[in-house]
C-alpha cells in the first residue's frame, strides 16, 4: 500500500521536531572524525526534499544520495545523473539552507562503461559527493583506478546479502588487490548479520580499507532495529573502527521494520545511542 507523501511527510515532521526539541551534541563523534549521515534509501517513500526537513530538525549534518528516491513532489524525477543543472542548483541550495553535507552517493552501477561511469563522477563531483557506493562489475576496476586519481572521489564496494557478489569482507579485499587506496568497502553491518557472518570479524579484516559504512543493527528475525537492541554488536563495531582509527561517514539506513513515526522515534534512538557511545571513546 502507498501512502500519500504530504501526509507521510507531516507524521515524520511531527516526530522528528518534537524529538529533536533539545539540542543534539555530536561534537564527540566529530572528534573521532565521525559522521553520522541520513541515508535516502530509509525513507523512500517520501521525496528527496522532505527527507531533507526531517534530517534537519534530526540535528544530522550529512546525508547519503539514493539514485532512486524522487526530488520532490514538484518535481517527481529520479535523484541522479539525470537531474537538470536547474534542479541540481536547487537542489544544492536546499542542503546549504538545512546545514547538510552530501558526503556519500549509492548504491549506484559502476560497470566498464567510461561514458557511463563519468556522469555518475561528474554528478558526484558537482555535489560535492566524497564517495560513491557501488558494487562494481569486476572488470571494471582498472577504469575506477582511473576516474578516482582524475575526479579525487573515492569508490568504496558495498555488500548486500549472501549470495550478491559481495558479501564476504574476503571477496571485497582480493578485488581490491592491486588497486588505488581510493577503492574500498562501503561496510553495510547489517547486510553481513544477514549474511550469517559476524560484523565486528569483518570490519576486522577490512581494517585499513573502510570507506564508509552503511550502518545498522539487526534483530533474529533480520529486521533493522534502533543500535543495541538487535544482534549486530554497534558499540563492539564502534570500538573496532576506533582502533582503526576510522575517519568517514555512518550512514543510518532501515531497509525493513519500523515505518512512519515509528521509524522516525526509533532513528532518534539510534542518534542517541551512537552519541552516547561516542563519547564514551572519545577520551
Amino acid at each position: 500500500m502507498k501512502f500519500p507523501l504530504t501526509s507521510l511527510f507531516l507524521a515524520f515532521v511531527a516526530v522528528a521536531t518534537a524529538a529533536s526539541a533539545a539540542a543534539r551534541d555530536d561534537s564527540a563523534a566529530e572528534k573521532l572524525g565521525w559522521h553520522l549521515a541520513t541515508k535516502a534509501y530509509t525513507f523512500r517513500a517520501i521525496t528527496l526534499y522532505e527527507t531533507i526537513d526531517i534530517t534537519h530538525e534530526l540535528g544530522l549534518k550529512y546525508f547519503e544520495l539514493n539514485p532512486t528516491q524522487k526530488l520532490s513532489a514538484e518535481n517527481p524525477v529520479n535523484t541522479n545523473d539525470t537531474l537538470t543543472p536547474e534542479l541540481r542548483a536547487a537542489l544544492k541550495a536546499k542542503f546549504a539552507a538545512a546545514g547538510i553535507k552530501v558526503t556519500n552517493y549509492g548504491v549506484v552501477k559502476l560497470t566498464n562503461d567510461e561514458a557511463a561511469d563519468r556522469k555518475v563522477f561528474d554528478f558526484a563531483k558537482d555535489m560535492g559527493i566524497e564517495t560513491i557506493v557501488s558494487e562494481p562489475t569486476a572488470d571494471s576496476f582498472d577504469l575506477l583506478d582511473k576516474l578516482t586519481a582524475e575526479y579525487g572521489i573515492k569508490v568504496a564496494i558495498h555488500n548486500h546479502p549472501q549470495p550478491s557478489t559481495y558479501f564476504d569482507p574476503e571477496i571485497v579485499l582480493k578485488a581490491i588487490q592491486g588497486h588505488s587506496a581510493s577503492i574500498g568497502a562501503c561496510a553495510d553491518t547489517g547486510h553481513w548479520t544477514r549474511s550469517g557472518l559476524n560484523a565486528v570479524d569483518c570490519l576486522k579484516k577490512l581494517a585499513g580499507h573502510v570507506i564508509t559504512s552503511h550502518f545498522k543493527d539487526t534483530n533474529e528475525e533480520k529486521k533493522d532495529v534502533p543500535y543495541g537492541q538487535g544482534k549486530t554488536d554497534i558499540k563492539g563495531m564502534m570500538e573496532e573502527l576506533k582502533r582503526q582509527n576510522f575517519h568517514g561517514t555512518f550512514s543510518m539506513e532501515y531497509e525493513s521494520g519500523a515505518k512512519g513515526e515509528q521509524l522516525v522515534n526509533e532513528l532518534k534512538e539510534c542518534i542517541a545511542f551512537f552519541d552516547r557511545e561516542a563519547a564514551n571513546l572519545a577520551h
